[in-house]
């Protein structure tokens, strides 16, 4: 008998299992947000933007864990869509603060309510509870996990 473990041992892990549907919840999530002529790191960015003050693209990308040059790239494509504005901080000339527009705000809106409706599709079989269970466990998770 070999000891290998097989296919059963790894569908059994909570890692590869949050994988697989992690993968499935991003792809759904994805498409929805696509019809709003955005990419989901679009979605994160507006978050960012509207979780805290106006913010420099440095001070973004430090906090999401992102090389610099996406958030600039991100923000040259939510800037063509009227959702951020970019202005240059009186006190120091090198500094670009982004901030959301009111257009931006309601692209967020629309974002949350895309994600809303990912979650129904994603938990259809899960009664209130196993849903509300569900997601304070993986908040708990990433709030071990994951920095601030």
């Amino acid at each position: 008998m070999s000891d290998v473990k097989g296919a059963a041992a790894l569908r059994a892990t909570l890692v590869f299992n949050l994988g697989t549907l992690g993968a499935l919840a991003s792809d759904r999530f994805a498409a929805r947000v696509d019809a709003l002529g955005l990419k989901p790191k679009h979605a994160g960015l507006l978050a960012a933007l509207d979780a805290g003050s106006a913010a420099s693209q440095q001070e973004l990308a430090t906090r999401l864990g992102v090389a610099p040059s996406l958030i600039v790239a991100l923000a040259d494509q939510l800037q063509e869509l009227g959702a951020v504005e970019r202005v240059r901080d009186p006190e120091d000339r090198r500094r670009q603060v982004l901030t959301l527009t009111a257009h931006g705000r309601n692209l967020l809106t629309r974002c949350a309510e895309a994600a809303e409706a990912a979650d129904a599709d994603l938990t259809a079989g899960l009664t209130g509870a196993q849903r509300t269970a569900l997601t304070e466990t993986l908040r708990t998770l990433g709030g071990q996990h994951v920095p601030h």
